[in-house]
């Protein structure tokens, strides 16, 4: 299965493309950032950012594209710009027949270091161990959208078209990933 995670930010945009190639491995295909002008108007940014999104689509043809869920944030005009980015990214799955899967910052902790309230560096630090990356991830959009690829890839069984598995067979963090989805859909 291929998964190409979307990290939705109007300015930038982060894009992350993982492949199953086996039981709870992945391989990383690609990465980059879709990115936009401050100096535009919305229209022309949601534009340019729409046509990158439908590039990607069609070069790296997923089986799944799984977007952050987007949550309230103290700054409404940056959650605006979000909302609006990752409704771009469903759309064009949607155009081109690709499943679309949300998944909220807390369930991608647990499912990538096994703790739900892990920081940026700890998500990092997991990406690149499971994707076997050298260097650093720049920016944080691409590790966050890489780890969103990732927590798809690994979630509980029977989530969109994966295997349904025994409670008992979960791994720590899916058990992790399930709790938290619980409480995400709880606190909804």
């Amino acid at each position: 299965m291929r998964v190409l995670g979307v990290d939705p930010g109007l300015t930038r945009c982060g894009i992350g493309v993982v492949e199953a190639v086996g039981p709870r491995r992945a391989v990383h295909v690609a990465s980059g950032v879709v990115t936009s002008s401050a100096d535009d108007d919305v229209d022309q940014r949601l534009l340019v950012v729409a046509t990158q999104l439908d590039e990607w689509l069609e070069e790296q043809v997923p089986d799944v594209v799984a977007v952050e869920q987007v949550f309230a944030q103290a700054n409404v005009r940056t959650v605006i710009g979000t909302a609006q980015v990752a409704g771009l990214a469903m759309l064009a799955a949607a155009r081109h027949g690709i499943p679309v899967a949300t998944h909220t910052p807390t369930e991608v902790k647990a499912a990538v270091t096994g703790s739900g309230r892990a920081d940026k560096a700890q998500v990092q630090t997991m990406v690149r161990k499971i994707l076997s990356i050298d260097a650093p991830i720049r920016p944080v959009d691409v590790s966050d959208a890489l780890a969103l690829a990732i927590c798809h890839l690994w979630r509980p069984a029977g989530a969109l078209g994966g295997p349904r598995r025994p409670l008992g067979a979960m791994t720590p963090a899916q058990r992790a990933w399930a709790q938290a989805e619980q409480a995400a859909r709880r606190n909804r």
